[in-house]
């Protein structure tokens, strides 16, 4: 099987495994338990945020442990706007993942809330300038993806958080797709005359796009932002997030998260080399095949097409039974026969949108998987196209 479905979800890391598997195990204290096994739960509970926050560059205190990426995009959405009294207008693009997008709909339902999708051009980019055009004064939060997850276009963060604050308002990044390709670092590095950081206030992550768990993943939340809890009980997590810590999880989370960034340069390296190759293999093998999303700000390992004249289920079945495990767009509207939103709010037309099919690279990738992958798309959309031509 060649794996192309990396930002679905990746393989654990045995280093994470083995890095939790003392809290699910001998060290199952509850960490808010005043005994040893307790206290030895709330040290690595400790040691997990402090590991997540040097990554980051924030302070641990600031790291919230969540159930992953969508909780996390849940607790910014809502938490930032509901504790706001600035105003009760948000700002989105229209290409944000659906937990951001259904969060703000939440909001506007039950919270009198009013949204913007601000404009996004072809290739799915969010220009500061149409930014500017979209904020008002009553503007509580912006939310704006650090990479779409579909078609992998790489906003400028930076520039738009300086927009919003400039008028008052807070920034969220949903950074899931970013983590382990590119710096997420909230602040510019010390000696880099002001260069580089993201600038946001908020930043969600999700565990399973680094090699560790599914259920495992993080928002990161200035601590001068007020965040109204979404979760209400015990007050863990600062009184931000209720529940018990899944300690276990956090470890895994913060050792693959580490791994992830130490590792970030010679992956970025590669997936540049290899998602290249396979981008140019597919454009010169398959007539009519048109690459989706900006064609030079994007991630290099997400690769995603539209191929005219099929179905990408279609393509995908092939695919599965030629051994190539790829998507059509984002795993969480699996199943879905609507065309993706995300293709249609960059201008393309729906029928065309449903031929869409989308290939993730990861670490473990190899040069002649890129190679017997871009094969097999050449002879799965012939296939297809002969079917559906038929």
């Amino acid at each position: 099987m060649i794996y192309l479905d990396h930002a679905a979800t990746t393989l654990v890391r045995r280093e994470a495994i083995e890095a939790m598997w003392p809290y699910l195990t001998g060290s199952f204290g509850n960490p808010s338990s005043r005994h040893e096994l307790g206290e030895e739960a709330a040290r690595a509970l400790a040691w997990a945020r402090s590991e997540v926050a040097a990554v980051i560059g924030c302070r641990p205190g600031e790291v919230v442990f969540t159930s992953g990426g969508t909780e996390a995009d849940n607790l910014a959405i809502k938490g930032i706007s509901l504790a706001r009294p600035r105003g009760r207008h948000l700002v989105v693009s229209p290409v944000e993942h659906e937990a951001v997008l259904e969060s703000a709909a939440y909001l506007v339902r039950h919270h009198g809330f009013t949204v913007t999708e601000v404009a996004v051009d072809s290739g799915g980019l969010v220009h500061p300038s149409a930014l500017e055009a979209a904020i008002r004064p009553d503007t509580a939060l912006v939310s704006v993806q650090l990479v779409n997850n579909e078609i992998g276009t790489i906003q400028p963060i930076a520039q738009l958080a300086a927009v919003a604050h400039e008028a008052g308002a807070r920034m969220h990044t949903d950074a899931v797709q970013a983590a382990g390709h590119l710096d997420l670092r909230l602040d510019a590095p010390a000696g880099s005359g002001g260069l580089g950081g993201l600038g946001a206030d908020a930043l969600s992550l999700a565990g399973h796009k680094v090699g560790a768990p599914k259920g495992t993943g993080v928002l990161v939340a200035r601590g001068r932002i007020a965040l109204e809890p979404v979760l209400h009980g015990g007050g863990q997590e600062r009184g931000r997030r209720s529940g018990t810590e899944n300690v276990a999880g956090a470890v895994a989370f913060a050792t693959a998260l580490r791994l992830a960034e130490a590792e970030r340069a010679d992956a970025a390296a590669q997936a540049s080399r290899q998602g290249l190759e396979l981008r140019a293999r597919i454009l010169a093998g398959v007539e009519g095949a048109q690459l989706t999303g900006d064609p030079d700000r994007r991630l290099p390992g997400t690769v995603s097409f539209v191929f005219p004249g099929t179905s990408g289920e279609a393509v995908l079945l092939e695919l599965d039974r030629l051994g190539v495990t790829c998507s059509s767009g984002s795993a969480c509207a699996a199943g879905s026969s609507d065309p993706s939103h995300v293709l249609t709010a960059i201008g393309v037309p729906a029928d065309l949108a449903l031929t869409a099919v989308r290939f993730t690279l990861g670490r473990a990738t190899t040069d002649d998987e890129i190679a017997d992958a871009a094969a097999s798309v050449i002879r799965a959309v012939s296939a297809v196209r002969g079917i559906v031509g038929s």
